[in-house]
């Protein structure tokens, strides 16, 4: 999978609060793993596997080879969607 890295820094800042504990939880990594995907550089507390970013526009392009940090992320953000209220 391709990204820019500004989509990807968007898509943990549209994550609701405890977001990253809950991916941290169910893929049985560490919460500064899941930093480190979204863009963190603290890695002696947390791995960072199968994501290179490559310079380029929009803070560069990211190259996810493993997408479930990403995956349970969208799904997090498409649970909190449905559970807002509609403004009708």
């Amino acid at each position: 999978m391709y990204i820019t890295f500004k989509e990807l820094r968007d898509i943990k800042h549209s994550l609701p609060t405890g977001s990253v504990s809950r991916i941290a939880q169910e893929l049985k990594v560490e919460e500064q793993t899941v930093r480190n995907y979204f863009g963190a550089k603290k890695y002696e507390d947390g791995q960072i596997v199968g994501i290179q970013v490559q310079p380029g526009p929009d803070g560069g392009i990211v190259h996810i080879e493993d997408t479930r940090i990403i995956d349970l992320a969208k799904k997090i953000i498409d649970e909190a969607h449905q559970h807002e209220p509609s403004h009708n």
